[in-house]
């Protein structure tokens, strides 16, 4: 399976299946679950909190609208209970079944942002260390392509600086 690193804004991108950084309730609301939202130009929010909740570490899927996507899948890294924080096991565990649920759907493409961190308040580089190793060691059926990507310049270069340091 191919593993790049890109920067930008995951809305932006073109991919059979772009994953959603969710909480357990599905609810879509800033960061990466905002710009979803915002450029899906359809009831994007209203289909995820219909298939929700979700147990922490779980995914649900939609439709991605007017997204350059076929689906979206929201991976619920970050309870929406308790104290909201995502921890090492909910972020490998969404990491590890986005990529399963792509499969299943036999997505050839896949673009995953680093979940948990930002609003779920994981630090950014130990996210992004599980992510990336999350990917590495998953044995893919149809997922030919997996993009990890971060919004900023700063989290880009450090994302990028990991996945090396991993591969």
């Amino acid at each position: 399976m191919e593993f790049t690193v890109i920067q930008g804004d995951i809305a932006n991108q073109e991919a059979d299946a772009l994953v959603n950084a969710a909480g357990t309730s599905l609810r879509m609301g800033s960061g990466v679950a905002g710009s979803l939202r915002r450029n899906a130009n359809g009831p994007i929010n209203q289909e995820a909190i219909e298939k929700g909740p979700v147990d922490l570490g779980d995914v649900a899927v939609t439709d991605a609208y007017d997204l350059e996507a076929e689906y979206v899948i929201h991976a619920a890294a970050m309870p929406h209970y308790g104290d909201g924080r995502a921890t090492s096991e909910s972020i490998r565990i969404a990491t590890r079944k986005s990529l399963e649920k792509a499969d299943e759907l036999g997505c050839e493409s896949i673009v995953i942002p680093i979940l948990g961190t930002g609003a779920a308040g994981f630090d950014f580089h130990e996210g992004a260390r599980y992510v990336c190793e999350t990917i590495l060691n998953y044995e893919p059926s149809s997922v030919a392509e997996t993009r990890v990507i971060a919004y900023s310049k700063q989290e880009y270069d450090e994302l990028e600086s990991i996945a090396e340091e991993i591969r």
